[in-house]
């Protein structure tokens, strides 16, 4: 099961080592599958860890939670992705880890992964894969909260989501609609903004008939005008791949710059 992004960017001499190497992580996790409820810290702040983790099902995210109470959602993980992989070389993790639903994931103590990492070289490329998937994505995040609005962060936001669960197959190619297990309060944590604003954009997308969302559920009405808003915070990887973008766009179709929605 690759990452949720399939080995985004990929050398193509590197993807039988990556595939292979998924398969060695089936063998190393085998039978190690467990389920836990939404809101369970999978890794406490600043404790150590030894454990790394594959998602099978459901949504994890990594945060950060300050003195003074005020969180950030730093990254969000979908099925196939591995996360704490930095047990294998740190011993503490500065952040958190918690199910935003629930979720089914498999685990394997560091010890264990790290003697089949150094007998394994296509294990240890696909460990390193999800670390290097990781940057991409943290890359995208900075300059989103950086330089990007509210409209294109959270454009982006729910761009990101959708191209990713098609890609881990768990919803369809041509799905317009998807389960997020995030509240407006965890959704402003991860954006960078008060869920007031997360609120009124919301608003906006839905009255400009271009994203609905009812409790937990994304209903995309016009999946161009959203990749139009998200599009100067997509990557070049994104915005060529039609399962982020649809079809028309990622075969070259006109794109405008993005922004607030009814600007």
């Amino acid at each position: 099961m690759p990452d949720s992004a399939r080995y985004m960017m990929h050398r193509p001499e590197i993807l039988g080592a990556l595939r292979r190497g998924e398969v060695a992580l089936d063998r190393v996790m085998a039978g190690s599958g467990r389920i836990y409820p939404a809101g369970r810290l999978l890794v406490e702040a600043g404790s150590p860890n030894d454990t790394i983790f594959r998602l099978r099902k459901g949504w994890v995210g990594r945060l950060r939670t300050l003195e003074d109470g005020r969180s950030q959602f730093i990254l969000i993980f979908l099925p196939g992705d591995l996360f704490a992989v930095k047990s294998l070389f740190a011993t503490h993790s500065p952040d958190a880890v918690q199910a935003l639903s629930e979720v089914m994931v498999e685990q394997v103590d560091h010890r264990t992964l790290r003697e089949a990492y150094e007998r394994d070289p296509d294990l240890a490329t696909r460990c390193m894969w999800q670390v290097i998937e990781e940057e991409r994505r943290l890359h995208n995040w900075v300059v989103g909260l950086g330089r990007g609005s509210a409209d294109e962060r959270l454009a982006m936001l729910l761009v990101d989501f959708r191209g990713r669960l098609i890609l881990s197959g768990t919803i369809a190619p041509d799905a317009q609609a998807y389960d997020l297990p995030m509240t407006q309060e965890q959704i402003g944590d991860h954006l960078g903004i008060s869920n007031v604003h997360v609120n009124r954009v919301l608003r906006s997308f839905r009255e400009n008939g271009v994203v609905a969302m009812r409790g937990r559920r994304v209903t995309i009405g016009d999946l161009d005008a959203l990749v139009r808003i998200a599009g100067p915070l997509l990557d070049i990887s994104e915005r060529g791949r039609p399962e982020f973008v649809g079809v028309r766009e990622a075969g070259g179709g006109e794109r405008t710059s993005g922004g607030d929605v009814g600007a």
